[in-house]
C-alpha cells in the first residue's frame, strides 16, 4: 500500500502540490426543468411541517423545521460547523448553493416551455396541459398532469406526525415522499409514453416544493444517513442532503477555516465512470472529474479545478470525506445501487496516464477505523450468494426442505441453541374450505400479457385502472385490495401482473437475535416496493380463535398498523391528485386470521417493530372477494443486506370486529418511537 511518506511517483506520474483557488464556488445544480434562480437569502426549510398554515406561507418562507445545523445568515451565505470523525471543523461554508425562498409552479409544467437545460440548449416545448394525443393504437392518452405546489395551505400527510422528529425521521420522511412521487409518476409515464425519467421528476418537484432534508452543506456525518444506507438513483442522495450534485462525483464548497478561505471536498460518488480502484473496502483510489469524454476528440488531460482542487486542498486539510459507492443491482442489468461507505480521509495524491490516453488525478482515500461495515458487508454477503457454503455459523444449510425456490439458511451466532421449536414448514395457506367452492373474479382476456392502460384489462379495471406493478415488479401503492392475474385469465404466465404468486426469490436467514428469539433478514438489497413472503399458515374459524389467542404467539390478524405503514402511498398530493392516505380511524380490518404455530413458512420469524421496514398487503389471485385474501409482505423502504425484516404488528388494544383483542406483549423493537406494547 502507498503511503504519503515513501510513496514514489513512477515516470507516468507526477506529485500535485497546488495552492487554493479562492475564487471557485460550487453551485448546487438545477433539477431538470425546473429554472431556479439565485439569490443572497440562505436556504432555511428542511422539511416542511405538518398542518394547516397560515395565510401567506409558502414552500420557502416555512419557518425551519428539522434542521440539524444552526444557521444564521450572513453577507455571504450561511453560517455552520461541521464535524468529523475526529472533532469539530471550525469551518464556514460561504458558497453553499442558494435558492429562491419560494417557487410556485402554478398550471405551468416544468418539464415543458422553452427551458434552457444544463446543456445550453433549449429545451422542447411540450403540449399544453390537458391536451390528449394518439397513442400507436388510436387511443387517447392521458392528458399530462400539471405539478402545482400544494405545500401552502394543505397537510401533507407523508411528513412525521411527531411533534419532535429525529434526524432519522426526518431523512426517512422525505425518501418516502420520494419514492411515493416517482412509483405515481412511472405508473403515469407508462400509459403516456412518456421520455423523461420518473425519479428526475420527482426529485424536481420535491426541491421545488422545499421537501428536502439536510439542505445546508457540511463536511463529515449527514444526520439521519446511517452507513450502510442503500439507495438506487443519484436524485434520492439530493434530497436528503448526502451529496448535492445530481450528475457530479465530486461534491465541494468554499469553507472558512480560521482566518483562511479553502475549497474543500464534502463527498464523492465511486460509481464506476472512471477507473477506480475499489476491490479494498478500506481502500479507495479515485479518479479526478473532467476529460473522460465518450468522444475520442473531446477528450482532454484534467484540469486542477474544481472537484480537482477541492480534493487536492483536502489532502492537506486532512478533513473526512463521505463516500458513496456504486454497484451492479443484482435484479436489473442496466441498474445501480449506491451504499453509503461511511468516512474517509485522502492520503496521498498524484497524476498519471489513463488507458485512454489522458492524464489524470488520482487520489487514495483510507476509511477512518472504528466504522460500521458498509461496501465490506454488501461484498460479503454477495460471496455467501455465490457460495452459501462460505457462511459460517450455520445451523442447518435448508430450513425449509427444498420447499422454498431458494434455501433458508439457519443460523445461531449468540448461544448455543440448536433451532427453533418443532413445526411443519409450508410456503402455502391451508383454508377451511376448498378453493374450489369459493367464488371466482372475472379474468381478463389479455393476449400474452396485460398492458398498462388498457382499458379493456379485466385485472386493470379490478385494480382502479393501472397495474398495480412496475415492469421490475415492484408495488406501486398500497391498496385495500390488489387483484393479480389468476388461472381464469388468458394472459401468460409471464404477465408482470404475476408477481405474489411465483413465490418469494430471496435468499432468506433466520438467525437469533440477542433478545428476541428467532429473526429473519436476507443477503441481498431489497428494494421498496419489492415482494418478500406471504404469510403462509391455517385460517383460523372466528369461533374458536378466542380460546386459543392466549396461547398462539403465531396469529396474524389485519388489525391497524403504525401510522408509518399507513402513509407509504402518501406524497402525489404534490402532483395534484388526491391523497392516498387512511388514518388509523378509517382503517377497516379484513374478516381474516392465519396461525403459523404448527405449519408456516419464513414469515413467522418476522419480529415486530414500531418502526418497521415491511408492511403487509392483501392480495388476490386464485378466488374471488369472499374475505379471504393472500396476506403478502412488501418492503417499505430499500433495506440493506443483512437487516432484521420487521412489520407493524398491530397498535396495542386494537380490536377486530367480533373476535375480541388479542393480549398485549411488552415491545422490546428498541426504536425511537417505540409504544412500548404491540
Amino acid at each position: 500500500m502507498y503511503r504519503a511518506s515513501n510513496f514514489v511517483p513512477d515516470p507516468n506520474q507526477v506529485l500535485l502540490d497546488a495552492k487554493p483557488l479562492r475564487s471557485l464556488a460550487p453551485m448546487f445544480p438545477a433539477p431538470m426543468g425546473v429554472n431556479v434562480n439565485q439569490s443572497s437569502t440562505p436556504p432555511l426549510v428542511c422539511v416542511t411541517p405538518v398542518g394547516q398554515f397560515p395565510a401567506g406561507f409558502g414552500a420557502g418562507n416555512l419557518p425551519a423545521f428539522g434542521s440539524f445545523t444552526t444557521f444564521s445568515a450572513t453577507a455571504n451565505g450561511v453560517s455552520c460547523t461541521g464535524t468529523s470523525a475526529n472533532g469539530a471543523i471550525d469551518a464556514t461554508p460561504i458558497s453553499a448553493y442558494k435558492t429562491r425562498s419560494s417557487i410556485s409552479l402554478g398550471d405551468d409544467d416544468p418539464y415543458s416551455g422553452n427551458q434552457t437545460l444544463a446543456s445550453g440548449r433549449k429545451a422542447r416545448r411540450g403540449r399544453p396541459p390537458g391536451s390528449g394525443r394518439d397513442g400507436p393504437n388510436g387511443k387517447v392518452k392521458r392528458p399530462k398532469p400539471t405539478y402545482k405546489n400544494f405545500v401552502a395551505g394543505k397537510e401533507l400527510a407523508f411528513l412525521s406526525s411527531s411533534s419532535n422528529p429525529s434526524p432519522r425521521e426526518i431523512v426517512e420522511a422525505v425518501h418516502m415522499a420520494f419514492e411515493a412521487l416517482r412509483r405515481r409518476h412511472l405508473q403515469m409515464d407508462e400509459t403516456q409514453d412518456a421520455s423523461r425519467r420518473a425519479d428526475l421528476k420527482a426529485g424536481a418537484i420535491m426541491m421545488a416544493s422545499n421537501i428536502r432534508a439536510n439542505t445546508g452543506k457540511r463536511v463529515g456525518t449527514v444526520p439521519g444517513v446511517e452507513i450502510g444506507d442503500i439507495f438506487y438513483f443519484r436524485m434520492e442522495l439530493c434530497i436528503i442532503g448526502l451529496h448535492a450534485p445530481s450528475m457530479g462525483g465530486i461534491d465541494y464548497m468554499t469553507t472558512k477555516f480560521e482566518n483562511d478561505e479553502d475549497s474543500v471536498a464534502i463527498c464523492i460518488v465511486s460509481a464506476g465512470g472512471y477507473e477506480n480502484e475499489d476491490d479494498d473496502t478500506d481502500v479507495l483510489v479515485y479518479s479526478g472529474q473532467g476529460g473522460n469524454s465518450r468522444n475520442t476528440e473531446e477528450r482532454h488531460d484534467q484540469k486542477l479545478e474544481r472537484g480537482n482542487l477541492a480534493l487536492e486542498r483536502s489532502l492537506h486539510r486532512k478533513n473526512v470525506i463521505r463516500v458513496v459507492r456504486g454497484f451492479k443491482d443484482p435484479f436489473c442489468l442496466t441498474g445501480k445501487i449506491y451504499i453509503y461507505d461511511g468516512l474517509y480521509k485522502i492520503h496521498e495524491s498524484w497524476k498519471e496516464k489513463t488507458r485512454s490516453g489522458i492524464h489524470c488525478f488520482k487520489y487514495k482515500l483510507l476509511r477512518e477505523p472504528g466504522q460500521r461495515d458498509g461496501a465490506a458487508l454488501w461484498k460479503m454477503t454477495q460471496r455467501w450468494i455465490d457460495s452459501p457454503a462460505t457462511r459460517g455459523s450455520v445451523l442447518l444449510a435448508d430450513l425449509s426442505s427444498k420447499a422454498e425456490t431458494v434455501p433458508v439458511c439457519l443460523v445461531n451466532e449468540v448461544d448455543h441453541e440448536k433451532g427453533p421449536g418443532h413445526f411443519t414448514y409450508t410456503n402455502q395457506v391451508k383454508y377451511l374450505r376448498p378453493l374450489s367452492s369459493m367464488k371466482k373474479l372475472q379474468g381478463c382476456g389479455c393476449q400474452s400479457v396485460c398492458l398498462p392502460g388498457d382499458a379493456s384489462c379485466a385485472c386493470g379495471q379490478h385494480n382502479g385502472g393501472d397495474l398495480p406493478y412496475s415492469s421490475l415488479g415492484l408495488l406501486s401503492c398500497r391498496k385495500p385490495m390488489i387483484y393479480e392475474c389468476g388461472e381464469s385469465c388468458n394472459c401468460s404466465t409471464n404477465c408482470r401482473n404475476r408477481v405474489t404468486q411465483k413465490g418469494a426469490r430471496l435468499h432468506f436467514e433466520v438467525f437469533k437475535t440477542t433478545n428476541r428469539g428467532w429473526g429473519l433478514r436476507c443477503w441481498e438489497p431489497v428494494r421498496a416496493g419489492s415482494f418478500i413472503c406471504e404469510y403462509a399458515g391455517e385460517v383460523i374459524d372466528e369461533l374458536k380463535v378466542n380460546l386459543n389467542d392466549s396461547e398462539d404467539d403465531y396469529i396474524f390478524q389485519t388489525v391497524c398498523p403504525g401510522e408509518k405503514t399507513l402513509k407509504w402511498n402518501c406524497g402525489p398530493e404534490l402532483i395534484g391528485e388526491d391523497s392516498t392516505y387512511v388514518s388509523a380511524d378509517e382503517f377497516e380490518p379484513l374478516p381474516i386470521k392465519i396461525s403459523a404455530k404448527n405449519m408456516g413458512n419464513v414469515s413467522r420469524f418476522m419480529n415486530h417493530s414500531c418502526s418497521p421496514n415491511v408492511f403487509w398487503q392483501p392480495v388476490q389471485y386464485d378466488h374471488g372477494d369472499d374475505g379471504h385474501p393472500h396476506i403478502m409482505f412488501f418492503a417499505l423502504k430499500h433495506i440493506p443486506p443483512m437487516t432484521e425484516l420487521t412489520y407493524d404488528y398491530g397498535v396495542a388494544g386494537a380490536e377486530s370486529s367480533g373476535s375480541g383483542s388479542r393480549r398485549t406483549k411488552n415491545c422490546m423493537c428498541g426504536s425511537q418511537n417505540c409504544r412500548g406494547l404491540f
